[in-house]
């Protein structure tokens, strides 16, 4: 099935947040991560994000429905690209959906120096990351008894 990415408008934002919010509700739910999950986030705080030059969302479609969703940060600045957030609704996953949305971002933006962090509770999320030749930094970050954050990158 075919994946590609369509850039969100400014006119896209409480869509883009409602969906963030119901792909990651599960793993607020589980996690209890209320400080940093993208589902606890408002509304207000994506449309900053998105007005940032450096940023860009995009959806990600598969046979032209939007099946989740991605920003990409890239300052133009060399330094490290970044994917965060990147979601699949829970009726899309399990697809192949996320890592063709990566790769389709890696032809935009480049295959190399990038960053990327995930839950490391989350097993299918390493295996996603690791296939796409990203590789663990050594650096975790501790955020509650119940998660904790690994951090990736890809040369």
């Amino acid at each position: 099935m075919r994946v590609s990415l369509l850039r969100a408008e400014i006119c896209d934002i409480e869509e883009l947040w409602k969906m963030q919010v119901r792909a990651f509700s599960g793993l607020l739910n589980k996690y209890r991560d209320y400080e940093t999950s993208p589902a606890a986030e408002s509304m207000e705080r994506v449309a900053e994000r998105f007005g940032q030059p450096f940023s860009a969302y995009y959806f990600i479609l598969a046979e032209g429905e939007k099946v989740g969703a991605m920003r990409v940060v890239d300052k133009g600045d060399g330094s490290r690209k970044r994917i965060s957030p990147i979601f699949i609704m829970p009726e899309h996953r399990n697809r192949g959906y996320a890592r063709r949305a990566i790769l389709e971002a890696e032809e935009i933006y480049g295959k190399s120096g990038r960053v990327v962090e995930t839950v490391l509770q989350e097993e299918g999320n390493l295996r996603l990351y690791e296939k796409l030749g990203y590789r663990r930094t050594g650096r975790v970050e501790h955020v509650n008894e119940r998660m904790d954050l690994v951090f990736y990158e890809k040369d």
